[in-house]
């Protein structure tokens, strides 16, 4: 058995004395992990970081075996992202969610979208963005997306507010205003609305909230997971850069 991919690095970790375990995402076959023999080289050390863009071929006498990896670089962002609270927050918390996928379950998408935000991290309200959506494709591509374009109750697209936390369905204002305390709000960047501003932090504390509540009920609780620690550094980050500016 054998293939090459384009990869992103989620991580490594020791085998033996001169061997690494790694840790991939690629998009036609999803989380990846495989041997590589001289991870522990000087040589690759700096290539194997997270974060960063390489060409992984995998060998294996068997499709569910372990496997090795030789790994040739693309695009070296490691350093970059650890330059910053943000890049390294960020980093480890994209880490920690793909990590929720089955390993070689292909996720085009989610990969495709991954390679866009590793290179976001410099605008603290354009990377909390990117973050909320991408834990929202997450959600769709396990199976529990959420529906915003049309209110649950009505059908009409416009003046939408809420989600209603037993659907995941959006609600319209009217049809919500009663059962305000009990549904979660919906933010209008999701919506796609622009206002040509950056994004106060918290507008982006309600995507999250929103976000948080469905990870816990369809993923987290079920399989009895604790939230990534990572997650709430990034938030807080993000809360601690748009409040100073």
């Amino acid at each position: 058995m054998e293939w090459t991919s384009d990869a992103i690095i989620l991580g490594t970790r020791i085998h033996g004395e001169r061997a690494v375990i790694l840790e991939v995402m690629t998009a036609e076959r999803g989380r990846h992990l495989g041997v590589v023999r001289s991870g522990r080289s000087k040589r690759m050390q700096p290539v194997l970081q997270l974060g960063n863009s390489v060409q992984v071929t995998w060998k294996a006498r068997m499709e569910n075996h372990l496997g090795q990896f030789t790994v040739e670089p693309l695009h070296s962002r490691a350093a970059k992202l650890m330059e910053s609270s943000m890049g390294t927050y960020g980093i480890q918390f994209l880490a920690d969610l793909i990590r929720l996928l089955p390993e070689r379950d292909p996720h085009p998408y989610l990969h495709r979208a991954l390679s866009v935000i590793v290179d976001e991290f410099t605008e603290p309200d354009i990377a909390a963005e990117l973050m909320i959506r991408f834990e929202l494709a997450l959600l769709a591509e396990l199976g529990f997306g959420l529906e915003l374009e049309h209110c649950a109750a009505t059908g009409q697209a416009d003046d939408l507010a809420y989600v209603s936390p037993k659907s995941g369905r959006a609600v319209c204002s009217e049809a919500g205003k009663p059962y305000h305390d009990r549904l979660l709000v919906l933010p209008q960047f999701l919506l796609g609305q622009e206002t040509g501003n950056r994004l106060a932090f918290a507008e982006i504390e309600k995507g999250f909230v929103l976000t948080d509540f469905f990870l816990k009920r369809h993923i987290y609780h079920p399989r009895e997971l604790n939230e990534p620690a990572m997650r709430e550094s990034f938030i807080n980050c993000i809360r601690s850069h748009l409040t100073l500016d």
